[in-house]
């Protein structure tokens, strides 16, 4: 693991991409830190983590969009399958070389909390806290655009994928507005998130047995939850939606009310997508 991720960081600093990610890292968050700290005396350094967080949109896509696209594309991928290596330490490696330029490009801007320190008090514990929020937002968009990173060939394709499906974490909260909370859309909901279960253990495992028992075990826990009571699918897109908001969760740490839940949340989040960029890569590997 310790090799894949020397690898991948010197391939970060001898190409553009680590540079492109720090300098318009540092543009951006430089930017707002001035005009919202600044230039307006405001001491509240957390509002600004909280308002640049919708950078890693455009950044997290060129960091991760050639992780595995590239090796696939070059055909290298094989030579990392064959070594001795495991594919466990194969991803793992490949996601922390592009935490640690993440991380590497963070620990700059702790120069602007020791800037605003010299023109009175800062509340430390809050700005550690919004750092550790910040940063696991980021690591889990990073494991996102890992996993799109292993389902294509093509660099631009992943990228533009990794935005999207980052673009939809930013604006899930605004769709709560418009999407329905009745019993039947609730129902079809569950459907559809039972369907794309099923289907992700189908591409996992190629097991129509499995597959199939999985579906029926599925639609019969939608049905058996309609006639115990169908009351629970009131609302149930309305709460998905809210569980699986990374902005809501992010929220207390810029907030300054640290709590062990959202820890638990982000940390599992990153867990669930480098396992699934696991299965990915070894489904690739028997086949």
């Amino acid at each position: 693991m310790i090799a894949v991720l020397k690898r991948e960081l010197k391939t970060y600093f001898l190409t553009p991409t680590g540079y492109i990610f720090m300098g318009f890292f540092l543009l951006i968050s430089g930017f707002f830190f001035a005009i919202g700290n600044l230039f307006s005396a405001n001491p509240n350094y957390n509002s600004m983590l909280g308002t640049i967080n919708f950078v890693f949109m455009i950044l997290v896509p060129i960091l991760t969009m050639r992780l595995l696209a590239e090796e696939s594309r070059q055909k290298t991928d094989q030579l990392l399958l064959t070594s001795p290596l495991s594919v466990t330490e194969i991803v793992l490696g490949k996601y922390l070389a592009a935490v640690a330029v993440f991380l590497l490009t963070v620990a700059v801007t702790c120069i602007y909390p020791i800037i605003l320190s010299f023109f009175g008090s800062i509340a430390v514990s809050e700005i550690v806290g919004g750092y550790l929020g910040f940063i696991l937002l980021g690591s889990s968009f990073i494991a996102v655009g890992l996993f799109i990173s292993s389902l294509t060939e093509n660099q631009v394709v992943a990228a533009v994928v990794t935005f999207s499906a980052l673009l939809l974490f930013w604006i899930i909260d605004v769709l709560q507005q418009v999407l329905p909370n009745d019993t039947t859309s609730g129902i079809i909901f569950t459907g559809l998130i039972v369907a794309g279960v099923v289907f992700l253990i189908y591409r996992s495992i190629k097991n129509y047995f499995l597959t199939v028992i999985s579906a029926l075990v599925g639609i019969g826990g939608i049905t058996a939850g309609y006639f115990i009571n169908k009351q629970i699918y009131d609302g149930i897109i309305l709460r998905f939606i809210d569980w699986i908001s990374l902005l809501k969760r992010f929220e207390p740490f810029w907030r300054g009310n640290l709590s062990l839940s959202p820890i638990v949340f982000f940390l599992s989040f990153i867990a669930l997508f480098i396992f699934l960029t696991i299965q990915m890569i070894e489904k690739r590997r028997w086949n």
